[in-house]
């Protein structure tokens, strides 16, 4: 589907449609990953909580991060170059079944009352790896059901999936652990994760176009020898690496929920639903993104915004440690109201640059490409994360809560006005002519 649509001359305030009316295929798919999604959200932050409840401790749960890491690494560079050679429905098929096949292992061993944490460690890479894999494959997928001008809409509405995804998934993984216990919540995740098998089923068979090498390290430095040539491509995964590994507090929600700000589970649950209500918001009002041009500047400008936010959450957290202990039972409604508009920020300001970094490199990679390069930036919007975990597990241990998210946000401001002048054709790139 390459024919383009005429570029809207007016500016919306809203998301725009455009994509379900042009492509019944990303329609399909659209509705089964944001079903999908919830469940997922649900685990990660579920892992988290289990790993704390049989440990006590904020390092622990950021060592799922780091063990999980290496295997996404190697499952994303391994399974771009699948994408690349292979049928990516079929691909999407394999990977979404071993994914829903470790969600219900963790349910499994949940009700079996295991104590260690190794398997869910084992459990969590596995499924991170088929994830990684899954969603290289299916960004690979959205230039051949969608015309290129409607990548942007596309990005954003998938904004909203997001949005709603980790807006509702924590808050109903936070509410179903207190409640019902860990095994359960895990059970409601395989039940949902089915819809992502119907929205693949549907689609065509997907056969990449052009050659590319078969898999192996022939394929891979030719991946990464396009990647040298392409700046504009590289800038996003460099701006986007930076604002993953210096914000990303989320390890230190569940002790945050237990001594800072009260509440527990609930709360740390609430903390994570605020970056998924930011990005709900952003593409709620996104029907401007078809009109940028330019858009590393729209990038650039976005991810220094999401390092102010971050910044803003750590000075709530410092002030409420400043001010007072609270208990699971006791939590402290004004601060826990503070810290979710600033964490609603960053979830906005943070969709905002994933919507214009995913638009650049799935306009401006050709199709032979796409898979490698999007193997590489899962790596990147997955892996960067799990390193910040590991940064703030690191810092939250040897000093206080507050810390990685003030120091991590000043970094990305500071990095970002540097970029504004080191990265000259970056700032310059043109939608109209998009250049990798």
């Amino acid at each position: 589907m390459n024919e383009p649509h005429e570029r809207p001359k007016k500016s919306r305030l809203f998301v725009d449609l455009a994509p379900f009316k042009a492509s019944p295929a990303f329609t399909r798919l659209y509705i089964g990953n944001s079903v999908s999604l919830i469940g997922s959200q649900m685990t990660i932050v579920a892992v988290g909580m289990h790993v704390y409840d049989l440990t006590g401790s904020t390092l622990a749960v950021s060592m799922v991060a780091l063990w999980a890491l290496g295997p996404m690494i190697i499952a994303g560079l391994w399974g771009g170059m699948l994408a690349d050679v292979f049928d990516r429905r079929t691909l999407s098929l394999v990977t979404a079944t071993v994914s829903w096949a470790s969600i219900g292992a963790l349910a499994v061993i949940s009700f079996l009352g295991v104590t260690e944490t190794w398997p869910l460690y084992l459990l969590a890479a596995l499924n991170a790896s088929a994830a990684t894999i899954l969603g290289a494959t299916r960004s690979a997928i959205m230039p051949r059901i969608l015309p290129p001008n409607l990548i942007p809409q596309a990005s954003a509405l998938f904004g909203i999936s997001f949005g709603i995804g980790v807006a509702v998934g924590p808050a109903l993984g936070g509410v179903l652990v207190s409640s019902v216990g860990f095994g359960y919540t895990y059970l409601v995740d395989v039940v949902l994760f089915t819809a992502g098998f119907l929205g693949v089923l549907s689609l065509p068979p997907i056969a990449p176009e052009g050659e590319a090498e078969k898999p192996g390290l022939r394929s891979l430095i030719e991946g990464w020898q396009f990647l040298k040539r392409s700046p504009n491509i590289r800038a996003t995964f460099v701006f986007d690496i930076i604002a993953m590994v210096f914000g990303q507090p989320r390890v230190t929600f569940p002790a945050i929920g237990m001594v800072v700000l009260g509440g527990g589970y609930t709360t740390a649950g609430m903390l994570t639903a605020a970056v998924a209500v930011g990005a709900f918001l952003s593409s709620l009002g996104s029907g401007w993104v078809g009109n940028v041009r330019r858009q590393g500047v729209a990038v650039t400008g976005a991810i220094a915004v999401y390092g102010l936010s971050i910044a803003m959450f750590g000075a709530v957290i410092l002030v409420a440690q400043l001010t007072g202990q609270a208990t699971e039972e006791t939590p402290r409604p004004l601060f826990i109201a503070l810290a979710f508009i600033a964490l609603a920020a960053s979830g906005a300001s943070d969709n905002i640059s994933a919507v214009f970094r995913s638009t650049i490199l799935q306009v401006s990679a050709p199709d032979h490409m796409r898979g490698r390069l999007q193997g590489i930036f899962t790596i990147v919007v997955t892996g960067g994360p799990r390193l910040g975990d590991l940064w703030a597990g690191m810092l939250t241990a040897t000093l206080f809560l507050w810390v990685p998210s003030v120091v991590g946000g000043v970094i990305i401001m500071v990095f970002m006005g540097c970029a504004v002048k080191l990265a000259r054709g970056f700032m310059a790139y043109d939608s109209t002519d998009p250049k990798p």
